[in-house]
């Protein structure tokens, strides 16, 4: 299975970022292969609208059927759902923490945005 873990940086040391839209990279982690990959998310992270569809269709566009966000907006909620992409909840933590959290079944998936739209 292919999971994003928003990050702000391109290591599983890095901590993960804190919304999705303006996430910094986006770790694309293959569960099957124990493998991962860095998507930068630069475009998005200065655009003054529109960052949470657009981060969004990137992680679509990345072949991922998980990804993992402390706060996720109701736009981008949207086109994942759409899409058919779970979204789980996590906390603070480093990117491999929170891929251990999800191997293990400690994280719950949502169900509707958890925060409103244009949050900082």
């Amino acid at each position: 299975m292919k999971i994003v873990i928003t990050s702000t940086g391109d290591s599983l040391e890095s901590e993960v970022d804190q919304i999705l839209g303006r996430a910094a990279m986006f770790i694309l982690y293959d569960t099957d292969e124990d493998s991962f990959s860095v998507v930068d998310n630069k475009q998005n992270l200065e655009s003054p609208s529109g960052a949470g569809i657009q981060s969004a269709q990137t992680i679509v566009n990345s072949g991922a059927q998980a990804v993992i966000t402390p706060n996720c907006g109701p736009k981008a909620f949207r086109v994942l759902s759409s899409a058919g992409v779970k979204i789980f909840s996590c906390k603070d933590g480093k990117v491999k923490d929170i891929i251990d959290n999800f191997k293990n079944g400690k994280l719950e998936e949502i169900k509707q945005a958890n925060v409103e739209g244009h949050w900082v």
